[in-house]
């Protein structure tokens, strides 16, 4: 089976590698950087093809030539590749994460016969499926909290923080505002917002702020109170508002000598040389979910705990791992035949099958990713 991933970055190059390991898939990776192809190793089995994805024509000439698509492109670059790979009839695994709204092209994707799954990363990704999973298992919902952080493993003044993945997809995480819903209204709020601690005994206490994870699952769960949270070492929201508040991410352009910059052009690229993971780096990925809701005339919490920790023997960040094997293992579950339906989805429908659930479960932990679940009465 022939599996196209666009984009080479991080998490495309861990993607590769995965999949290039099972038998069943011939893996390509195409990148417009001819730097990051050069990064896959040469004996790899991994056919890489330089050229540029932003060419609707091209593109979908390009992915015709597969059997599924995985789009690992940034954010901006995101929503386009989805459709023109639902145009060209393949079926796509999406971590792109875009900003617009993906069931515009639900009618697009049945009339071309082709499963479209979204979001199929860390968060959103598993936290939709769990999400999805625990809802399948209660009769009603009445609260969920997400939190998630990618973090490095060791902090350096003055962000404490390496960016493990896109990072002009970070710093649109501090300024696109935050939805959540509560008693059923969506409230929209500024991103960094609604501060608050947790504590994690691997790692510590961490800060927690609103931004904009919550997604599709404004639309497709049903429940009154919901939040996603993003965590950072406590003191980086405040050094991140100082930029904000300034003007450092305006994308309007400033006229200096006669000379037009927009400030977010500047400020990428002082603070990206400052968060890039550099050889020897170690990151962690930490996720902590909470549904709260009734069965049989019972409340009930479920609560699903990640702390992930980089791969020092492949070399591979906790985020490519966390967020690239997610995807990896829902490519193989439409290998095999497990998730047949034609149409746009997102992970929380594949947590109502409980056989989709195990199936992704059983290869995260293959390759040494644990959710732990506990369920108490409250």
């Amino acid at each position: 089976m022939k599996v196209v991933i666009l984009g080479g970055g991080r998490v495309g190059n861990a993607m590769a590698l995965d999949l290039a390991q099972d038998p069943q898939f011939k893996v390509t990776v195409a990148d417009n950087d001819s730097g990051r192809l050069s990064l896959f190793p040469k004996d790899s089995q991994i056919s890489l093809i330089s050229q540029d994805l932003v060419d609707n024509q091209k593109l979908q000439k390009l992915v015709k030539n597969y059997d599924m698509v995985i789009n690992a492109l940034p954010g901006f670059m995101g929503f386009a590749a989805f459709q023109n790979v639902i145009t060209a009839g393949v079926d796509i695994v999406d971590i792109a994460f875009f900003p617009e709204d993906p069931f515009v092209l639900q009618e697009l994707a049945v009339r071309n016969n082709v499963s479209a799954l979204m979001d199929c990363g860390v968060a959103p990704g598993m936290s939709n499926l769990l999400l999805g999973y625990a809802a399948s298992r209660l009769e009603e919902i009445s609260d969920v909290k997400i939190y998630v952080g990618g973090l490095p493993r060791v902090r350096e003044w003055p962000y404490e923080y390496k960016a493990v993945f896109s990072p002009i997809d970070v710093i649109e995480e501090y300024t696109r505002p935050a939805r959540y819903l509560r008693f059923g209204q969506v409230v929209t709020e500024p991103a960094l917002s609604g501060r608050e601690f947790l504590d994690f005994k691997e790692v510590g206490t961490l800060e927690a702020f609103n931004t904009d994870g919550l997604r599709t699952l404004l639309k497709t769960i049903s429940c009154p109170n919901m939040i996603e949270k993003t965590m950072r070492y406590p003191g980086h929201v405040e050094k991140i508002m100082l930029l904000r508040e300034t003007g450092f991410f305006e994308q309007t352009p400033l006229e200096i000598n006669g000379i037009k910059i927009r400030p977010l052009d500047l400020t990428a690229r002082l603070l990206f040389p400052m968060w890039e993971m550099k050889p020897g780096d170690e990151d962690v990925t930490v996720m902590r979910i909470i549904i709260e809701g009734r069965k049989a005339e019972k409340n009930i919490r479920y609560e699903y705990d990640l702390v992930d920790r980089f791969d020092p023997i492949k070399r591979t960040t906790s985020m490519a791992r966390t967020t690239g094997y997610t995807a990896t293992m829902v490519i193989r579950l439409l290998a095999a035949g497990l998730w047949k339906e034609k149409g746009v989805f997102s992970p929380e429908f594949l947590g109502r099958k409980k056989e989709c659930v195990h199936f992704i479960f059983k290869g995260l932990e293959e390759r040494g990713i644990f959710y732990r679940e506990s369920v108490t009465e409250i």
